[in-house]
């Protein structure tokens, strides 16, 4: 399990997630590696928009963004049953890539009272359109629900939309690396705290190639698997 630097796409912490727990009882202890957390933005999978979890952030500080879906039911429909059609779109963006099409919409409402859940100050809906561009006239709609605890004069909506997006940066720029260009999956090394030790110099790797201003990971593999000698690589 780990903590990663949205923009950045640096690894932050780790700690391992054994078959006696799961990534619920980790969070704090992940979070705890890091020093200090005082007005950072947390994002986080559904399965942490636990109330546990909130009054930890609180306590250290920090603000966050919690993506609500099914293992939340009542905070769920609750979320649902917001005025949502009197709400005016506050932020939308396009995107292009990867054969589709996608359209981004936000809406945001203060919440005042009607949500069971502490220190939520805003809901956040996201209304996400796409198509794949071989396929011009099927869209495919999905709508995602969200709440934090930032109020409206901390975060303007195209930050807050930009936040929950970018929160899936941590697949495209960590885990996405290390299955496919560190080919993870098949690794022979499975027993004791192998595993654990070579995803931390894995993310170790990663981040050091990001920090030098890397964006292509296999690309700087390759570059260095040939010439060891110190110097950069910047693509």
């Amino acid at each position: 399990m780990t903590a990663c630097d949205q923009a950045a796409g640096v690894v932050l912490a780790s700690i391992d997630v054994d078959g006696k727990t799961n990534e619920i009882t980790r969070f704090a202890p992940l979070l705890d590696q890091i020093s200090d957390l005082r007005d950072t933005v947390i994002t986080a999978d559904a399965l942490h928009c636990q109330r546990e979890h909130v009054t930890y952030l609180a306590e250290r500080g920090a603000h966050w963004i919690l993506t609500v879906k099914g293992n939340q039911p009542h905070l769920h429909a609750q979320l649902t049953a917001l005025p949502w059609r009197a709400v005016p779109d506050t932020a939308r963006d396009t995107d292009r890539g990867h054969g589709r099409r996608e359209i981004r919409s936000c809406k945001i409402l203060t919440i005042s009272t009607g949500i069971d859940f502490p220190h939520a100050t805003q809901a956040i809906q996201i209304r996400r359109r796409r198509r794949r561009l071989d396929q011009p006239k099927r869209f495919t709609t999905e709508t995602v629900y969200a709440i934090t605890d930032l109020r409206p004069h901390q975060a303007k909506p195209a930050q807050l939309a930009g936040w929950i997006r970018g929160h899936w940066s941590i697949e495209n720029k960590i885990h996405w690396v290390r299955d496919v260009t560190y080919d993870e999956d098949r690794s022979q090394i499975r027993t004791g705290t192998g595993p654990e030790i070579m995803a931390a110099l894995r993310n170790a790797a990663i981040s050091a190639l990001r920090l030098t201003g890397i964006t292509n990971i296999a690309a700087a593999n390759r570059h260095h698997a040939r010439d060891s000698t110190p110097g950069s690589l910047r693509s």
